[in-house]
């Protein structure tokens, strides 16, 4: 897809402020400080666009961005950060979970990993959950460049091994700082919003 804009729609926590459901939607989920934000400015080529922090926890809020006018990606709040009260992971917990079970225009989660780093229970909970509720998602390992060619395969077979990916289903190696894997993100989610208007 070729980028001819890309613009901050609206911040939101509740279903009552969510902005009207008008295209499909990607929403972009993972751990905080997986590189969710960096992943986004990326793949759209513009580096401001979502908010980037050092600091895990950072994106409290769901992000609408609207991409061509002809679909939404949406940044979702990081989890699995220890340094916040219970209250408040529940309440992340409870957002998300409410935006993807109730949200009618998501087309696709990108279910965003650390190459680096084994598959939390919080990722293949979430992992659980998506397919319970047979919403698509696409794997992206982020921060490939911090690994040779070879250990970023040998770290990709490990994680599908631990996600018990099916034959065919790869996850996509990506690299912010290389563009390393942002060609092959834009074909998959092309294939898949083609096969939504072929329905």
């Amino acid at each position: 897809m070729k980028i001819t804009s890309a613009e901050f729609v609206k911040s939101a926590v509740w279903p009552d402020q969510y902005p009207q459901a008008s295209m499909p939607e990607i929403a972009f989920v993972g751990r905080s400080n997986v590189g969710k934000s960096s992943l986004i400015n990326a793949i759209v080529g513009k580096k401001n666009l979502a908010k980037t922090s050092n600091t895990p926890g950072r994106t409290q809020l769901i992000n609408f961005f609207s991409i061509n006018g002809t679909v939404s990606f949406v940044d979702l709040p990081g989890y699995g950060f220890a340094k916040v009260s219970q209250s408040v992971k529940k309440d992340w917990g409870d957002m998300i979970a409410t935006y993807l079970k109730e949200r009618s225009s998501l087309a696709m989660v990108v279910l965003i990993l650390d190459i680096r780093r084994d598959p939390s229970d919080e990722d293949l909970s979430l992992r659980d959950w998506l397919d319970d509720y047979r919403i698509p998602y696409l794997y992206i390992l982020t921060k490939a460049d911090k690994l040779s060619n070879n250990q970023a395969i040998n770290r990709r077979r490990i994680i599908e091994k631990n996600l018990h990916v099916s034959a065919g289903i790869k996850p996509i190696l990506f690299s912010a700082t290389t563009q390393k894997g942002k060609s092959e993100i834009w074909q998959a989610l092309d294939a898949h919003l083609q096969s939504l208007t072929a329905k």
